[in-house]
């Protein structure tokens, strides 16, 4: 998990959520001469918000201010009590990356027709899920998105196999029907975490704006 140095050329921002938590964030400015556009940063699971300088120091220097922040209960910000964050994006994400958003819009400085996102991991599922509600964000780059599902089923079928080496039981019976019990699976989870987990794949049906997709070959964790 990539982690960065306090860099003293950002400005420090504190960002408020409707649920009444400050998030801490950072935003750095172009050093190029004209400013093409401004980028939101979603951090991968478990960093900070500094960890976006190695992935958009270009960037910067090409024309584009970026803006990072690190969700509720990671990094610095507020803690929400006996919510312990996963992998899975849940509403908290959505929401504190819905305040990200609206801090741009409401800066002095702001770039009304010129937002774009670019995110790693989980924060890349934020993005998506964030593109797919708001077309104010006209372009997106993602490393590393997984949806839930479409990582569960899988490694459920994987699992199976492992106990059960019969291939009518694991390799005939229907995605839909793995994919039932994983969602079955899931509620319950959210009943007892109080929390409930965003479902990527039906929203990237709804994206519109041009995206970049990255996924790393040698991943070893989502194939």
């Amino acid at each position: 998990i990539p982690f960065g140095s306090n860099d003293p050329s950002a400005e420090a921002v504190r960002l408020p959520t409707v649920a009444g938590q400050f998030l801490q964030a950072c935003y750095f400015k172009t050093t190029a001469t004209q400013r093409k556009g401004v980028l939101l940063f979603g951090i991968e699971f478990g960093s900070d918000r500094w960890s976006c300088l190695p992935y958009c120091e270009a960037l910067l220097a090409a024309g584009y201010d970026v803006f990072a922040y690190e969700p509720r209960n990671q990094g610095q910000s507020d803690k929400i009590p006996e919510y312990e964050p996963l992998q899975w994006l849940t509403d908290h994400e959505i929401a504190d990356a819905q305040a990200a958003l609206a801090y741009l819009k409401n800066r002095p400085d702001h770039d009304p027709k010129r937002l774009g996102f670019f995110g790693i991991s989980k924060g890349a599922n934020t993005g998506l899920a964030l593109m797919s509600r708001e077309p104010i964000i006209r372009c997106g780059v993602t490393d590393g998105a997984f949806g839930m599902i479409s990582v569960m089923v899988p490694y459920m079928r994987h699992w199976v196999r492992i106990y059960n080496s019969n291939f009518l039981v694991h390799g005939i019976l229907p995605y839909w029907f793995y994919a039932s019990i994983a969602k079955a699976g899931i509620r319950r989870v959210q009943r007892k975490r109080k929390v409930r987990f965003y479902q990527l794949e039906a929203a990237l049906r709804r994206i519109r704006q041009p995206l970049l997709m990255i996924h790393g070959a040698a991943d070893s964790y989502i194939k």
